[in-house]
């Protein structure tokens, strides 16, 4: 009997991030993505192409430590909306996702990175 495939996802995929560590080599810690398929994923890079216009266009009015907070804030929101878990010993909660993003610069890029990328090599096949 052949194998039956069905056409819809998963609901959820795992990536490894590996998490800058500030003065020393990344570590690579599991995560748990959110599938969204490609109109939900078009929407939510509008959105957030929007916000890095709207926050782009307040930089001159605010100060770097408010930049950089307004900038977490966006970021935190961006983590909040793709990853459903992670391998921390830390809660997957808002006190501890702040905590990781603004620990370093290139720790939401390296998130948001990975899961990009599942979705470029699912394009291409593998």
């Amino acid at each position: 009997m052949a194998k039956k495939f069905s056409i819809s996802q998963a609901p959820a995929f795992a990536g490894a991030v590996p998490i800058p560590r500030v003065g020393g080599d990344a570590v690579d810690v599991p995560f748990t993505f959110r599938y969204l398929d490609r109109e939900a994923l078009a929407q939510l890079y509008s959105e957030w192409g929007e916000q890095q216009r709207d926050l782009a266009e307040r930089a001159d009015q605010l100060s770097l430590p408010e930049f950089t907070s307004a900038q977490i804030d966006l970021q935190v929101g961006q983590i909040k909306q793709v990853v459903e878990a992670w391998g921390f010993d830390e809660p997957f909660d808002d006190v501890h996702i702040r905590a990781l993003v603004a620990s370093a610069r290139t720790v939401p890029e390296a998130i948001l990175a990975v899961y990009a990328r599942a979705y470029e090599e699912a394009r291409l096949g593998n």
